[in-house]
């Protein structure tokens, strides 16, 4: 008897995981994090936060498996606005401390491009060539919304860096 392989089709991203979670509602006084971006490149494309356990191991992790360990992941997709400040807000589980990722996509296809694109963090670690560490890029949540400023990074020469500012 031969024995078939199939081999599994990629599993595809799902860019609505963890936005019903997330979703601000007006006025909101839950807990959350209203996150204020600046340093951006352009307006062009989307901005997108995610907000993770702040251990190493979850820290940036794939969202489905953090979701089907039933672990904290939230994310908010935003169109730019043409002028104007950038906020977003997420709504978390309780207060604490959470890790913070946000993305200036510039060509909006709901991945990192590491040659255009902008990168942030809470606590705006310094960039080197891998994550930061989550307690580095961390914010803490009270028990209302609490806010925090990112300061988008871009790759200028060899490092990924604000952009600097004449």
């Amino acid at each position: 008897m031969a024995l078939l392989l199939v081999a599994a089709a990629p599993v595809k991203p799902d860019p609505s995981l963890g936005k019903a979670e997330a979703a601000c509602r007006t006025h909101e006084t839950a807990p959350a994090v209203l996150v204020s971006v600046t340093g951006l490149k352009d307006r062009k494309g989307l901005i997108r936060a995610e907000l993770y356990p702040a251990n190493d191991s979850d820290f940036l992790a794939d969202d489905a498996v953090l979701i089907n360990a039933q672990k904290t992941f939230r994310r908010v997709d935003q169109d730019l606005p043409a002028l104007g400040p950038v906020t977003l807000c997420l709504r978390v589980p309780g207060p604490g401390r959470y890790s913070l990722s946000v993305l200036h996509d510039r060509n909006r296809n709901l991945k990192w491009d590491k040659l255009s694109d902008g990168l942030g963090f809470g606590g705006n670690p310094k960039l080197g060539w891998s994550k930061p560490k989550a307690v580095a890029a961390s914010v803490v949540v009270g028990t209302g919304p609490t806010r925090t400023e990112v300061v988008m990074n871009y790759l200028s020469g060899l490092k990924y860096k604000p952009l600097e500012r004449q």
